[in-house]
């Protein structure tokens, strides 16, 4: 993902924010003695992309991925609005605890931009529900441009949305974080109606790390620099997704991209190696094909 790439990511400071203060109400609140469930992807899984990661000779990229990793960021169903028979055939290929976080396509964020969607946003539901158990979260990304004049599409979509789905959403604009009335409405919002936020920590947009969850699922996209700073900075997300935990968090999608998508694998698996011992769970360490492939720096 090239989204908020930089030319120099020495330069920057990834530091993570402090958490925005209502994070630790929303959790308090559903906070029990369960152990939350974890999903760890990469956002494709074709070969093109993820060079050196399949061994030769693999005949379905899906069905060795799914035996990698426990989730995926689907990014496919941005660009195309898939058969329920497609989705019908994911769901076959995949193990019983895998799932599937499909985007929202761009007829509904970026064509229509929220106005009038109902019609296509049920088309979709139809379809992607043939994944049945391992529908996890959909997620909308609204265009760079899309801003908050626009908010009473936001209000309405929002409202709109079938409850029993669970949504998560990624605003782009720097006004939906910067204006503090703006951004205490739309907290509110999705607060309201059980929508998780989207994190996006990429090294050009550092405004985008609000660190304010809406509900007890943290939805983070994170995209490598393809620099060594990449381990720390997931080490530190370890830290807090560890204190989260500890303040009743029942759900973590993290999703690892790179500005150079080949590394996506590699630096999932330096992140699983140190959520596992850290958080108590036991998630598959990826594995790259090609042994030549064994560092990213």
């Amino acid at each position: 993902m090239k989204f908020g790439s930089v030319e120099n990511p020495e330069g920057i400071d990834f530091t993570l924010p402090e958490d925005h203060p209502d994070t630790k109400h929303v959790l308090h609140k559903v906070k029990d003695d369960n152990e939350p469930e974890v999903f760890v992807g990469c956002a494709k899984w074709n070969k093109a992309d993820l060079k050196g990661f399949y061994p030769r000779g693999t005949k379905d990229e899906l069905e060795y991925y799914s035996t990698q990793f426990n989730s995926i960021e689907l990014n496919a169903t941005f660009y195309r609005i898939f058969p329920p028979e497609q989705f019908e055939k994911w769901n076959i290929k995949t193990p019983v605890d895998f799932k599937f976080f499909p985007k929202l396509n761009q007829e509904i964020s970026h064509w229509k931009r929220l106005n009038e969607t109902k019609e296509v946003v049920e088309h979709y539901l139809y379809n992607a529900s043939n994944l049945k158990e391992k529908l996890g979260t959909i997620f909308l990304q609204m265009h760079t441009n899309f801003a908050p004049k626009d908010f009473d599409r936001v209000i309405n979509f929002v409202e709109s949305w079938p409850k029993e789905v669970p949504l998560a959403i990624e605003f782009r604009h720097t006004n939906w974080y910067n204006d503090a009335k703006v951004a205490e409405e739309l907290y509110d919002l999705l607060e309201q109606n059980n929508i998780s936020n989207v994190i996006v920590d990429t090294a050009g947009r550092r405004d985008l790390m609000h660190m304010r969850l809406t509900n007890a699922t943290a939805f983070i996209r994170y995209v490598g620099a393809n620099h060594e700073s990449d381990y720390k900075r997931l080490e530190d997300w370890v830290d807090r997704l560890v204190a989260w935990k500890d303040q009743g968090i029942k759900e973590i999608d993290f999703f690892v991209h790179q500005n150079i998508e080949k590394a996506s694998p590699l630096l999932s698996a330096h992140f699983i190696k140190t959520l596992n011992p850290a958080f108590g769970c036991n998630l598959t360490i990826p594995k790259m094909g090609n042994d030549k492939v064994n560092t990213l720096f």
